[in-house]
Order: C-alpha cells, then structure tokens, then sequence
C-alpha cells in the first residue's frame, strides 16, 4: 500500500510540475522537452524565421494559459502565463481573431456567446485577477467584420457564478 500512495503521489507531482512548465530550463530545453513536459499544445504558431508559439490553456476551469516560446535555433526561450492584465491591454479594437488568439490562446468553446441583435460574438476567458478573485475577460467581436470592438472584465461575482460562499481562486 506504501508503494502504491508513492507512486500516485509521484504521478500528482509529476502533473502539477507539467501544468506549467516548471522544471523546463530556457535556452537549454527544445521543443520536444516542452511537449514531453507539458503535452500536446492546443495551438501552434510557427513564424518565417523558424520561431514557434505553442499555446497551453488550463480551462475551462483553470486559471491560466501558457504560451511556451521557441526560438529559431529550436530552443525555449520562455512560457509565460498571458492571462493577466498586461496580455489583455494588448487587446485593442480593431485587432482580428487570430491577432487575439496569438496572444491570449483560445478561449473555452462553451463561453462563446453569439448576439445577433449586435452581430456580436464573445470569446471568454477565466482568470484569477489582482485581488485572487475568479474573473472572466470578454473580447467583443463585431462578427461581420471579424475584428475587436471591445473588452471587458467582470469578476465571477459580479457575473452571479459564484453561488453560496465565497468565490476564490485557487493557487
């Protein structure tokens, strides 16, 4: 029985390390030890000069999405957490679909909300904001167009999701 709660508990860590990369070492680690770790991206970006983006989200109800950045010479240069405030301001009106998706990874199909009284679509995200409550960030598209028109953000008791108690995100 001992050897077997080892075991599982290896496992358990082993996850919680893959979850976001921790342990991969930028400018040693290549592309394989990046998939290897963290598993098959969502999303693959791979740009003219060899460079690749691979997009890792944790939802729908995590709190994170990972982009792992590759350089041209096929190793990592760094895997950062984009849901934050500094990826969303990079969101302006204007910018297309695959513009946000570069920079934010895909949102969770079941948040996508269509209003055709706007011919407006929705993508939403979920996030642990400033203050450690769960939070959801919208990017409004105006759907003819297929371009931004705006942002916004709630937390998830401002949105009525939390039910009883206490909405907090989990660390």
């Amino acid at each position: 029985m001992k050897r077997w709660i080892t075991i599982v508990a290896a496992l358990l860590l082993g996850g919680c390390a893959a979850y976001s990369g921790h342990g991969l070492k930028p400018g040693v680690d290549r592309l394989e030890d990046v998939v290897r770790v963290m598993g098959q991206p969502a999303m693959r970006w791979q740009d003219a000069d060899g460079a690749v983006q691979l997009a890792y989200p944790r939802g729908p109800m995590g709190f994170h999405t990972y982009m792992a950045h590759i350089g041209p010479d096929g190793k990592l240069q760094r895997v950062e957490n984009v849901m934050d405030q500094a990826s969303f301001a990079r969101i302006q009106a204007g910018m297309s679909k695959a513009q946000v998706l570069r920079i934010l990874g895909p949102s969770h199909p079941g948040w996508t909300d269509y209003f055709a009284a706007r011919d407006e679509l929705v993508w939403e995200w979920r996030y642990c904001d400033a203050w450690n409550d769960p939070a959801r960030f919208d990017v409004l598209f105006d759907n003819s167009k297929e371009t931004v028109r705006s942002t916004m953000s709630l937390t998830e008791a401002q949105k009525g999701l939390c039910g009883k108690g206490k909405c907090l995100c989990s660390r």
